[in-house]
């Protein structure tokens, strides 16, 4: 294999460890782009040709990704993003309303509690939805729906 062919199989392969090191998907994009090259290298491509490639098909991969279902995350508040504030999606129990707002302890320390709108005062638990400060906004807790295991 000819030294130009080389460089697009090495400069891949170092995408590659650099996307896995980094955790997107935006540089293997760019990886397959320099296998394209590799590619056009090998079939007698010159040079100029070979970065055209390159680029073409890294661009591709790269609009192609940011359209699909991988390249748009769908940005939450950290007030409500239950990956930034494990608090979301925790019950309490609430003893009395008053307007719509009540204290209730939790973790262990009394905390404001504001019940979201259209939500009932009259629930056993409330389960946390958005915390703001110190106020946690809750809505009343449903069941879940669990799979019923019945023996045979």
């Amino acid at each position: 294999m000819a030294p130009g062919g080389l460089f697009w199989w090495i400069g891949a392969g170092v995408l590659v460890v650099l996307e896995l090191i980094s955790g997107t998907f935006y540089l293997l994009m760019i990886a397959f782009g320099c296998v394209a090259a590799a590619l056009a290298h090998i079939a007698g491509a010159g040079a100029d040709l070979q970065f055209t490639v390159a680029a073409v098909v890294a661009l591709a991969a790269v609009v192609l990704l940011r359209r699909s279902r991988f390249g748009r995350r769908k940005r939450e508040q950290a007030s409500r993003n239950p990956d930034v504030n494990l608090d979301i999606g925790q019950t309490l129990n609430v003893p009395a309303w008053h307007e719509r707002r009540a204290r209730a302890t939790y973790r262990g320390a009394a905390w404001d509690v504001e019940l979201a709108p259209g939500e009932p005062e009259d629930a056993q638990v409330y389960e946390i939805r958005e915390l703001r400060g110190s106020c946690l906004i809750v809505v009343a807790s449903r069941p879940r729906k669990t799979a019923n295991a019945t023996a045979v």
